[in-house]
């Protein structure tokens, strides 16, 4: 039987809109909307487009916590539809959400990612007791090779890599999703729109492909970083690149315990008390916007 266009029910999905320092996502909350036909890879890519959908770096669904205890669960898509384990800048934004919507007052949430269950407390608030700064447990960093996974040099050691002539000092951490941290001597100014994608996709060395920081030491306390994300380009910010960041510079000499980093989005402080510690993330998250869906976005 043929069924007519004008019958056939359109899916639409309610979504909110985030940034953490200039690091924006869609949101979509799925504990009472379900997957779209066309699946969430291929829903990141039509609601992350800045032309034809909502626009952002990719699309991070707030789901229920599946680990005991937890009160939710972050699951992120970069642009590209590919899956990530976990966003710093992200996280945030879900706790945010979840403090704001569910938990409203609530000083520590347990969240769950694809880099394991996380703690977030809740720093600041604003009007109406909406939360603004968070703090997050990011958890150990992983130094070793196949964990990170890196086919290189690793356990913290600083290894080479020569692109387009450049020979570049990288050392690889990974904050559960794999980061290739590279200190320059001017961030500004250097070429990350070609470098970056070369190095991310470089499946020899990361067989996962790569987050890539072009850093700029400023003090011991206090760097300039670029972000090129795997699957997402160039972004304002990345949190778990900015932890990453944070050990790295202590392994190379560079950086003291605690260090103020510089985005293209805002700030973050990093803390890292070195071997066995958990990496501290503090910073904002901000509530854009809310909506639904046209029909046939989706479809």
């Amino acid at each position: 039987m043929i069924v007519p266009l004008s019958s056939k029910v359109m899916k639409t999905i309610k979504f909110s809109k985030f940034h953490g320092i200039g690091n924006d996502y869609v949101y979509v909350d799925t504990w009472e909307q379900d997957e779209p036909g066309i699946g969430w890879k291929e829903a990141a890519i039509r609601l992350a487009d800045r032309r034809f959908g909502i626009g952002g770096d990719g699309l991070i669904l707030i789901e229920k916590g599946v680990s005991e205890g937890a009160h939710g669960r972050m699951r992120m898509f970069n642009a590209d539809g590919s899956e990530s384990e976990m966003c710093g800048n992200g996280l945030r934004c879900v706790a945010k959400y979840l403090h704001d919507e569910k938990y409203r007052g609530m000083d520590h949430m347990d969240l769950d990612t694809g880099a394991g269950c996380l703690g977030v407390n809740i720093v600041e608030r604003e009007g109406e007791g909406l939360a603004s700064l968070m703090e997050i447990d990011m958890g150990l960093p992983i130094l070793k090779g196949s964990d990170i996974p890196c086919g290189g040099i690793s356990d913290g050691k600083e290894g080479e890599i020569v692109v387009d002539g450049m020979t570049l000092k990288y050392t690889a951490v990974s904050m559960g999703n794999p980061h290739c941290v590279i200190f320059v001597d001017d961030a500004k100014a250097f070429p990350v729109e070609t470098i970056g994608p070369k190095i991310e996709n470089n499946t020899d060395l990361f067989p996962n492909r790569v987050n890539v920081e072009f850093v700029k030491v400023i003090s011991s306390n206090e760097v300039h970083q670029r972000t090129w994300e795997r699957g997402s380009g160039e972004t304002l910010a990345c949190g778990t690149g900015a932890s990453a960041v944070g050990v790295a510079g202590q392994l190379r000499g560079l950086l003291d315990e605690e260090v103020l980093v510089h985005l293209e989005g805002g700030d973050l402080k990093i803390g890292w008390k070195g071997q066995g510690s958990s990496v501290i993330m503090t910073g904002p998250a901000t509530r854009i916007c809310d909506g639904t869906t046209t029909p046939g976005l989706l479809d």
